[in-house]
């Protein structure tokens, strides 16, 4: 046998890779991924199931409307979800998202946020994040960027600031404000006092008050193409013990998404999410044949069997806490949910954002 010259070898075969690449993006009329063909832009609009739509949380409405400017545009339904909610986070008189948000019990907001990506079925989430006012974007980064999933507390600082991200300080006066009061009444034998006069008895106000003051913004989407994307963002429970995590950054709790199904997710009380990995389970229920708003009903359902702490109930042995439920499946139905009568959500159908009402177990 001929010997091979090592270095007409490598030619020859770096050659003919590029003609098969060429071919291959010729053929298709799109482009070669990891040796997948992707449909062109204009096949993939064609295979759409129908027109967009997006969900979110009742504090979504200029975030959904944003959102939906950018999926209508042609844009990934992720590209959409994550700017929308970058509203949110920057408006510092939304007090349970980003800047703004109410701080943990020593004062220091820390940020948690999740992205889910239907068409490739990925995610990243950070938890705990310090002085990054748009934990959103840092989560679609540890996606994009990163080997992993969930970056939590200085890691996940460190590796935003290693993408550019710039430290700053995320307490507002208001949210200093609602913090100062929480300890001043929180308890009536410490040293804490609000303000009060040399006639009042009862300083001190009831812990619930204040404590249990929770929000998020969850906004699932169907773009163009008939891809599902989502994402959830918060600054959690307010006061909440340094390091505390609920279930906004937890895929399968906080938000989830199957690009052959639909997308949820959820806000309210984290802890039970956490237990019931609601999302996730709304996303099953769908896949069995469930619509939206039944599925969101469900994991309701599931939240209040499932508690068997009477701290957690009322006198009835109901759930006393908020939890609620949205959710959109791939054919562009849609649904929400809650525990407790009296929670809305909005929906924007590609024209415009509807406010509506979520179905409920119970009335107070």
């Amino acid at each position: 046998m001929n010997k091979i010259n090592r270095r007409e070898f490598i030619k020859t075969t770096a050659l003919t890779g590029a003609a098969a690449v060429t071919s291959s993006i010729i053929c298709t009329g799109g482009a070669s991924v990891f040796g997948r063909n992707l449909p062109s832009l204009a096949a993939q609009k064609q295979a759409a199931v129908g027109k967009p739509i997006a969900i979110s949380s009742g504090n979504g409405t200029k975030a959904l409307e944003k959102a939906m400017e950018i999926i209508n545009q042609g844009s990934d339904a992720l590209d959409g979800v994550v700017a929308g909610v970058n509203i949110v986070e920057d408006d510092p008189n939304d007090m349970s998202v980003g800047y703004g948000g109410l701080p943990n019990e020593e004062g220091i907001v820390e940020l948690d946020a999740a992205v889910m990506h239907g068409p490739s079925y990925r995610a990243g989430s950070v938890a705990a994040l310090r002085n990054v006012k748009n934990p959103s974007k840092v989560a679609r980064l540890v996606m994009e960027r990163t080997d992993h999933v969930l970056l939590v507390g200085e890691g996940a600082l460190k590796f935003a600031k290693a993408h550019g991200f710039k430290e700053e300080d995320l307490l507002t006066e208001r949210a200093r404000e609602a913090w100062l009061k929480c300890k001043e009444n929180l308890n009536k034998e410490d040293d804490w006092l609000p303000p009060h006069s040399i006639e009042d008895t009862d300083i001190g106000e009831i812990y619930e008050k204040y404590l249990r003051h929770y929000g998020t913004i969850h906004i699932s989407a169907l773009d163009t193409y008939g891809n599902l994307s989502c994402v959830t963002t918060t600054s959690g429970l307010a006061f909440k013990i340094p390091g505390r995590v609920g279930d906004s950054p937890i895929i399968g709790a906080g938000l989830y998404c199957d690009n052959e199904v639909g997308s949820a997710g959820s806000t309210g009380r984290g802890e039970a999410n956490l237990l019931n990995l609601s999302s996730a389970m709304i996303v099953e229920w769908m896949r069995q044949g469930k619509s939206p708003e039944e599925a969101c009903l469900l994991a309701c359902k599931r939240v209040n069997e499932r508690c068997r702490e009477k701290r957690l109930q009322d006198d009835q042995g109901r759930f006393k806490h908020g939890v609620t439920f949205y959710a959109i499946n791939k054919r562009g139905e849609y649904g929400g949910a809650s525990i407790w009568k009296g929670d809305t959500y909005l929906i924007h159908d590609g024209i415009e954002v509807k406010r509506k009402e979520c179905a409920y177990l119970f009335k107070k």
